[in-house]
């Protein structure tokens, strides 16, 4: 759909004013110490995966309204996130959610896969819904529950979800948990975490040595008296027990409001246990709006304890793997997808420009207003050139919702796919 010929052909009236843009940004006398090709190529190596279920509108318990030309198997998901690699050039990875995207013709997914210059990064088991068939509900909990054949066919489930993962060069098994509970007494509180301990233990056991399990926490729904992992201490403390491959899942959205999840984070790197993060936007609570579009401030200043704990080298230099998290209710998946990854670079680069030497020389003087002011001014700076030219450079659009519009994307998969199909593993 996007050859390099015609992101060229959409580029071009772009392009001078791209250049002058970006040349005034290099000209400014605050930068000119920073070394911008570098930060380009920083923007040019970050990916972030893309996750099956997010390329489908999704909804609310009250509607669902479905867009038009929705994926509905897996091999159309892989072609949807080709076209935002396509464009960006920075989602080179897709992550499952099992049971919807359980692979079958593994020969064609590979093939497809390399067509679209994409990899599997990780698989998302369920065990907060029941499916058809299920031997055993959830309702009660999964991992935690008081029954042990609940608790084993939820292990089970996890395990074959590695296997899944496996069959197309996966290394990453994430695990999120509804298990909880409404009301007081419902839940033996100690004894529900212990369980779930257990159950985390046999998944981890049973996965391969270069696996990766990412634990993700959540302080609230669809529990609202207790989460048996409702936040990064507890998460933290599984991880801790269960091994050194075991690490912590930051949500942007799994926190109660007016948390300092940066703060979080420089926790979690210090203590080498950060494993990845689900990106999105969060107004109230586990909105799963477009990423940077509520608080682009915070997510700023989360990269800049990501790009701060990289370069101090008391710091363990563990991997992190990055994801979109969201639900899109009134837009284009795909246009959304576009805007956050193009959300995330931009905070990245603003991270990238801090003057990091002055700031700790502020820091330690107990300077607080030109600790801030050095900040704000990083945050304040008009990136988009530079994140532009890390698309351009990298071989994508200028603009890639402008060409993503330009070239009828939507309209072509509805005629392709049909006015009323959905997407599934919402």
């Amino acid at each position: 759909m996007f050859s390099d010929q015609r992101l060229a052909d959409l580029n071009q009236p772009l392009l001078a004013e791209h250049q002058l843009q970006f040349q005034h940004l290099a000209d400014s006398p605050r930068l000119r110490q920073v070394d911008l090709p570098g930060v380009v190529q920083k923007l040019m190596d970050f990916q972030v995966a893309i996750p099956s279920w997010a390329l489908g509108t999704g909804g609310t318990r009250f509607g669902r309204f479905a867009l038009g030309g929705e994926p509905s198997t897996l091999e159309q998901k892989i072609s949807d996130v080709g076209i935002l690699q396509a464009l960006n050039r920075s989602s080179n990875s897709i992550s499952l959610h099992i049971p919807w995207d359980i692979p079958q013709d593994i020969p064609g997914l590979q093939q497809l896969l390399k067509e679209q210059g994409l990899v599997i990064d990780s698989v998302n088991s369920n065990t907060f819904q029941d499916q058809k068939d299920q031997p055993h509900s959830y309702k009660f909990g999964s991992l935690s529950h008081t029954d042990k054949a609940v608790r084993e066919q939820a292990i089970q489930h996890n395990i074959d979800c590695v296997g899944y993962g496996r069959q197309l060069d996966a290394k990453t098994l994430t695990v999120w948990l509804a298990d909880g509970s409404n009301f007081p007494g419902q839940q033996h509180l100690r004894r529900a975490f212990l369980r779930t301990q257990e159950s985390l233990a046999a998944i981890y056991e049973a996965m391969p040595s270069d696996w990766t399990m990412l634990v993700e926490y959540k302080p609230y729904e669809p529990n609202f008296y207790s989460m048996v992992i409702p936040d990064w201490g507890t998460s933290l403390a599984l991880c801790q027990a269960i091994g050194q491959n075991a690490q912590v899942l930051v949500d942007l959205g799994h926190h109660l409001p007016n948390t300092n999840i940066e703060q979080i984070v420089a926790r979690l790197r210090q203590f080498g246990r950060l494993g990845g993060f689900h990106f999105n936007g969060s107004m109230y609570g586990d909105d799963d709006l477009t990423t940077g579009s509520i608080k682009p401030f915070q997510l700023f200043l989360i990269f800049n304890e990501l790009v701060d704990s990289a370069v101090d080298q008391s710091v363990p230099a563990e991997a992190v793997a990055y994801m979109i998290d969201a639900s899109h209710n009134v837009k284009d998946p795909l246009e959304d997808l576009l805007q956050s990854v193009e959300n995330i670079l931009s905070a990245y680069a603003k991270a990238l420009l801090v003057d990091r030497e002055t700031l700790n020389e502020a820091q330690e003087a107990n300077d607080v207003v030109r600790a801030e002011e050095i900040l704000r001014d990083a945050f304040l700076t008009d990136v988009r050139p530079l994140v532009a030219e890390a698309y351009r450079q990298s071989g994508g659009a200028l603009n890639p919702i402008a060409a993503y519009r330009a070239a009828g994307v939507r309209e072509q998969l509805i005629r392709q796919r049909g006015k009323h199909s959905v997407s599934t593993g919402l």
